[in-house]
């Protein structure tokens, strides 16, 4: 034999070994590895670990290839790589029906198995005997696939194995949404079998999404249907969710081994240098002990104590397995590979040399890798005095080939074989180096040549839509539905992407599609999305937040474009706004909010920005790939034509048809305001007393007396609201009390009406689903309507035409036909039913605008008493809104209406009225008019409750809910205490707004300010997630109600004018103020034009302190006493926004683990933490925190539950300075609070303070009464003084001192005489 180099011989002998130790096992005709020897199956994630040995001993050959059996050597492990590869790829191909269904359920049953056969690659165990659902499995595939593709192996053959490949990049996109069971297979630690979000998972499934982005399959000989695309968006919310939850693993794992991974070799899956460094150092202070690092804190797997019979843990003993749990080497390994990657070579050594002590020699010789090191039984006891001081003994397989694959890939780094750069060919190690700056380039284009002339007076030049070609201009939603052509293919049944988001990292990019170059528009500039679309203000200010976002998060090569379209629609009264000029200003000058940016045309820019080709969009499949697929040449035809052509709004007034005899006999003033719930007035915000339920929702309780008069009669088949069993009783007319709180019945009620109604009712099968609005009954003449609709086509106003379509909505439903009523005069004649009665119920046949034909719901009194009678009418219209009937809100019923908004089949009722331009006019119709009008006029408190009655949606609801979820962050909507929801995992948009709007009842305006603060509040928490430290539950309904009562405080009005204020807010001024309110920064409103309000930071130079004055009050003087003293109320307002935000001190749930520790529980306003929790969670644990929120959120009033939270800091000192032992039973924390209350007046009294003109008075007779029955002067909430509530923390009369002295009194535990050392930090 020829005389072998020394670097030969050596690599010679890991080649031996890893021939003996890996391929050995590997199965011939599948290629996969097999458990272990007893054990056949074959895990992906293992075997894709194991392959990583040979895969670099291949790429140490081809480098030292001087002999031909070298060259033989090196193909053979390569294609031992390409084998085992291949298998997998087969494996999941098996499974090709799992991962369409998976894009559309993402259900745990619908997931790839986790496992196969090594034999034969099927299944080994059925869909729900196993957490298959393991993301990071799939994704450590795809990463691993990427990176020996790009090192120049080819793994995959056809096209198919291409768009299956495709899919699973859709399989894991949303990783940063789904909870799946993570790479230790157990979901919650507990091991029920619960899913959680692993930052792992996510970590592994971001590194894979970046590594297959623009990677061709088929490597240097592939063309462009070889080539996989990535939504760079989608890697990017991975990363963003993976950063908020580091150095987290999932809510029952504060901390994991496993994130080496994700941080270091293979994923390298974090930007940020910092937090890998902070991740890294958490694993070795906790977790590292002397025989590697324990997978996770109290894991009880394979330790002595374990119960090996059962799967599952109790919860209440995890608390064994602490201090004791198995350590891994792996994760030894895993640190070499992290510091070799590094170059930090003397943390190499220290890690290598304290692997190699506790390996295990085999026979021959060789070093093995053990799976782990438990504590021998007999030890246990020693291990749980002194951790870390008794010696290990072996579990597990030995030699654990996922960690034996990784030292020898550390090994060929040691001795210089491989250069790290091989083992990562796409770079992905240099992806915490820091990024030159990214410069934005930004594109305005003038909708036509009026707008491009009107900008050029600015002196600002632009083109226009024409005159950019040949790039075309586009909406985002035309490259979404590009996009879902992508992947795919009708041999394998995989129908292409499902997701219809596009971000902004996607549209920023142009487009090559054969000879066509495509711009798009960013997604939050399209219009006919949502209300908040046409506030220009607020679309500037998402666009800044665009901006400020691409600079960090682009890193595509080119630089990002954003293209913006000006249309006609943008324009105020025929002007461009003043805000969009001055943003343009400050494009121009190059800077804007510290971004750089370009201001230019698109054909300046085609050279500098990132251009992708559209390729995949050819008719691949039928062998034509050059020709574009049939169905996107015909939808890009069709929507070229119409993609910026103007819509015109039906207008609500036929001018020349206008009754010129008009006697105005009724209002409906008012009608929309009755709708409103915010409740601002009682002090003790949240708490409506006994009664919560107001008097809008009266009928809710007490049962309507028809419903008692007639229980006999047929039963409605919509099982919804007590009204809807049909009347017989005519209610005398006289009774005003009833009439209060129901609609009025009209007394020429004829029964037979009723017979032939529920003879109807009984004939329509209608889906139960639907709640409909309750159709009145029109078998009076439609006098009312008549004169109603009259009114409608006269005003001018839009507040009035608002007032008049609730009422109309409320007694006639949504799709009641308004065509050709208010012109003619209908015969006097009111005692006959007319055919009318039919026509209501004659829209029954479409099930989505089907009449409700329920009973009892008249529009109004009867006509002969309407017409003579105004004040009558005045107030049955008052009525029409505390009736129950509207709380199913219209929006739920146009749910199906929503997905066509231009189907509604309207043709199917036979009015002879006149119809507008041909067609029927329902009053949908009408309030569709009437909310494009005042979007276009900026009436924001119409928009709002128009928007919410024709049930619109906020486009990305359920993204925004998804984006506070995954950074931890629980959602509650409606008002507390009865009526709060809390979201907990990701909903679909349909059934959130169904959510949101049975927490609000009738209230539609404050349904939809809902909707649109939790887009306000995703977008913070994207931009600045600081604003939401240490908050872990965000009650939407308590905000909108802290809202109003800082407007009120500000502007020093009553409630309901501050509601009023607070609706007609617009988004942009709405976002303004929910952001002070989360910075907690003061602020102050400045009065604008046309009424609308501006709030302004107090440290504005625009706001002088005594500018705080509302909206111009007559009486100037009186507002200006109010801002004189403006230190009072400054605590209790402090305290009512961290209660109302649920904000806690740092650490504040870890220390309640302690105090929790020494005592038998904590009771919290009736709901009691046991100490068991402490058993189960550890103290950093999400799932412990949340236990304790949920507690306090019992609370309603927010002053109030932050006063608990002080005097459990006060609990959590006196355990951290071990003052005593124990603190003894369960502790009642409310009765510390009232205890420090009563301390407090006591000193009041002595000291004549404040509080001696309303607690701390001497009470007489009347006043003692008016104490037990609830009511305190000072309107302090839960019995505690006001003037308690605004102390500050500290000092002599602070809320500190008077909690300590309470807990020294209450607490039986703490000494009551004798020497102690007290010092009141």
């Amino acid at each position: 034999m020829r005389s072998r180099s020394n670097s030969g011989v050596r690599l010679d002998y890991y080649q031996r070994i890893v021939h003996r130790l890996i391929l050995a096992h590997q199965e011939p005709v599948t290629g996969l590895f097999p458990a272990s020897n007893v054990n056949s199956h074959a895990w992906i994630r293992d075997n894709v670990y194991c392959i990583l040995a040979v895969w670099g001993l291949s790429m140490a050959y081809k480098k030292i290839a001087d002999q031909d059996e070298d060259r033989a050597k090196c193909y053979e492990l390569e294609q031992s790589c390409v084998k085992l590869m291949r298998g997998l790829l087969m494996a999941m191909m098996n499974q090709k029906d799992k991962v369409e269904k998976f894009k559309m359920t993402q259900s745990p049953y619908d997931s790839l198995h986790a496992k196969y056969s090594s034999k034969n690659g099927l299944p080994v165990v059925g869909d729900n005997e196993w957490g298959h659902l393991q993301i990071d499995a799939v994704s450590l595939y795809l990463l691993i696939l990427a990176q020996m593709t790009a090192s120049g192996l080819q793994i995959v053959f056809s096209l198919d194995e291409v768009s299956f490949i495709q899919n699973l990049v859709f399989y894991i996109e949303s990783a940063y949404s789904i909870p799946d069971y993570g790479i230790w297979e157990r979901g919650d630690k507990t091991n029920h079998g619960e899913p959680e979000l692993n930052a792992s998972s996510i970590g592994m499934a971001k590194a894979a999404l970046e590594a297959m982005n623009e990677l061709d399959l088929f490597g240097a000989r592939g063309g462009p249907a070889s080539v996989i695309h990535v939504l760079a968006d989608e890697a990017h919310k991975c990363q963003a969710v993976l950063q908020s939850m580091l150095p987290r693993e999932s809510n029952s794992k504060e901390l994991d081994s496993g994130l080496l991974c994700v941080i270091g070799f293979p994923a390298f899956a974090v930007d940020d240098a910092q937090l890998i460094h902070n991740t890294k150092d958490a694993i070795l202070s906790r977790l590292q002990g002397k025989y590697g690092c324990k997978r996770f804190l109290r894991d009880g797997y394979r330790t002595p104590k374990e119960d090996p019979s059962r799967l599952y843990y109790e919860r209440w003993e995890l608390r064994m397995f602490e201090n004791i749990e198995c350590e891994w080497p792996l994760f030894y390994c895993y640190l070499i590979l992290f510091h070799a990657f590094q170059s930090d070579k003397r943390a190499v050594e220290e890690y290598a040399s304290r692997l190699e002590k506790i390996m295990v020699r085999s026979e021959d010789g060789i070093l093995l890798v053990p799976e782990s090191y438990a504590v021998p039984q007999d030890l246990v006891g020693f291990e749980y005095q002194k951790p870390g001081s008794q010696v290990r003994e072996v579990v597990g397989r030995c030699p654990f080939l996922w960690g034996q694959s990784l030292f020898i890939l550390g090994r060929l780094l040691q001795e210089g074989f491989l250069a790290v750069g091989e083992l990562d060919p796409l770079n992905r190690r240099l992806g915490a180096q820091k990024k030159p700056d990214v410069v934005v380039q930004v594109v305005i284009i003038a909708e036509d040549n009026e707008i491009r002339d009107k900008l050029a007076e600015h002196d600002l030049h632009v083109q226009t839509i024409a005159e950019v070609a040949p790039i075309e201009v586009q909406p985002a939603r035309v490259l979404s539905h590009l996009y879902t052509y992508l992947g795919r293919n009708r041999k394998l049944g995989l129908s292409g992407r499902k997701s219809r988001d596009v971000g902004i990292l996607s549209t920023s990019k142009l487009y090559s599609l054969k000879d066509r170059i495509f711009a798009f528009t960013p997604q939050f500039a399209d219009l006919s999305r949502f209300y908040i679309a046409s506030d220009n203000e607020l679309m500037i200010d998402i666009l800044k937040g665009e901006i400020n976002f691409l600079k960090s998060a682009w890193d595509l090569l080119g630089r990002p474009l954003v293209t913006l379209v000006l249309k006609r629609i943008h324009l105020d009264q025929d002007k461009i706004p003043l805000a969009m000029i001055q943003t343009m200003r400050k494009l121009k000058s190059g800077y804007i909010n510290g971004t750089r940016v370009m201001l230019g045309s698109l054909k300046d820019f085609l050279n500098t920005s990132a251009i992708t080709d559209l390729s995949f969009l050819g008719s691949t499949e039928d062998g034509y790939p050059d020709r574009l697929h049939p169905d996107v040449q015909t939808y890009l035809d069709e929507h070229l034509l119409r993609s910026f052509s103007n819509r015109s709004t039906m207008n609500l007034r036929g001018g020349q048809l206008r009754p010129r005899t008009l006697r105005r006999r009724m209002s409906c003033k008012g009608a929309i305001k009755k709708t409103r719930s915010i409740n601002v007035d009682s002090d003790n915000l949240g708490m409506e007393g006994p009664s919560p339920l107001t008097e809008r929702r009266l009928s809710s309780i007490v049962p309507p007396p028809w419903l008692q008069a007639n229980k006999q009669s047929h039963v409605s088949v919509f099982a919804t609201t007590p009204e809807e069993g049909p009347t017989s009783s005519p209610l005398s007319l006289g009774n005003e009390l009833i009439r209060e709180n129901i609609y009025p019945v009209d007394p020429h009620h004829s029964r037979s009406a009723i017979d032939r109604r529920s003879e109807f009712v009984r004939q329509q099968e209608m889906p139960k689903i639907l709640i409909q609005r309750h159709r009145a009954e029109t078998n009076f003449a439609d006098t009312e309507v008549e004169e109603l609709i009259a009114m409608l086509r006269e005003t001018e106003n839009l507040e009035e035409q608002g007032d008049i379509l609730q009422y109309l909505v409320d007694t006639q439903g949504l799709d009641f036909n308004t065509a050709g009523l208010g012109f003619k005069n209908k015969p006097e004649d009111n005692g006959t039913p007319t055919s009318n009665a039919n026509n209501a119920a004659g829209t029954g046949t479409d099930p989505d605008s089907a009449a409700h034909p329920s009973a009892a719901t008249a529009a109004a009194a009867a006509a002969a008493t309407a017409s003579s009678n105004s004040q009558c009418i005045g107030n049955t219209s008052n009525v029409s809104n505390v009736s129950n009937v509207s709380s199913s809100s219209s929006s739920n019923i146009s749910n199906h209406n929503n997905m066509s908004p231009h189907e509604n089949n309207h043709d199917s009722s036979q009015s002879e009225g006149m119809l507008e331009e041909g067609r029927v006019v329902t009053v949908r119709d009408l309030l569709k008019g009437l909310y494009e009008k005042a979007c276009q006029q900026k009436l924001w408190g119409l928009v709002r409750h128009t928007a919410g009655m024709l049930g619109k949606r906020v486009e990305d609801l359920a993204k925004a809910v998804t984006d506070l979820l995954v950074r931890q962050k629980q959602v509650t909507v409606g008002m507390p205490p009865n009526n709060e929801h809390t979201i907990t995992a990701p909903l679909p948009e349909v059934e959130l707004r169904q959510l949101i709007h049975d927490a609000y009842g009738d209230d539609e305006s404050t349904a939809m300010l809902t909707q649109e603060l939790m887009v306000y509040l995703a977008m913070f928490i994207r931009t600045e997630p600081q604003l939401f430290h240490e908050m872990l539950r965000l009650r939407v309904g308590l905000i909108i109600q802290v809202m109003a009562k800082e407007l009120s405080r500000t502007l020093n009005c009553d409630g309901e004018a501050a509601s009023e204020h607070l609706l007609n807010l617009s988004p942009f001024e709405m976002k303004n103020l929910l952001y002070h309110i989360l910075s907690g920064k003061e602020f102050a409103v400045s009065s604008v034009a046309r009424g609308n309000l501006s709030i302004v930071s107090c440290k504005s130079s625009r706001v002088s302190k005594k500018s705080q004055i509302g909206l111009g009050d007559p009486e100037g003087e009186d507002a200006l006493i109010a801002t004189i003293d403006d230190r009072q109320g400054q605590w209790l307002r402090r305290r009512r926004l961290d209660g109302a935000l649920n904000r806690v001190p740092r650490d504040f749930y870890s220390r309640v683990w302690t105090v929790l520790e020494k005592c038998q529980g904590l009771a919290i306003e009736g709901r009691v933490l046991q100490q068991s929790l402490t058993q189960e969670m550890t103290p950093g644990e999400l799932k412990f925190a949340l236990e304790v929120e949920t507690a306090l959120n019992q609370i309603p009033q927010p002053e109030y539950r932050q006063l608990v939270v002080e005097a459990l800091m006060v609990l959590t000192l006196v355990t951290e300075h071990n003052m005593v032992p124990t603190l003894g039973g369960i502790i009642y924390v409310e009765h510390l609070v009232h205890k420090a209350n009563q301390l407090f007046l006591e000193d009041q009294r002595k000291v004549q303070g404040d509080a001696t003109l309303c607690c701390a008075k001497i009470k007489d007779g009347k006043e003692q009464q008016q104490a037990a029955s609830g009511m305190l002067l000072c309107g302090g909430a839960a019995y505690i003084c006001q003037h308690l509530y605004d102390s500050a923390p500290s000092g002599s009369y602070g809320t500190m001192t008077y909690m300590s002295r309470a807990v020294a009194l209450v607490l039986d535990c703490v000494p009551k005489h004798g020497e102690m050392e007290c010092a009141i930090s």
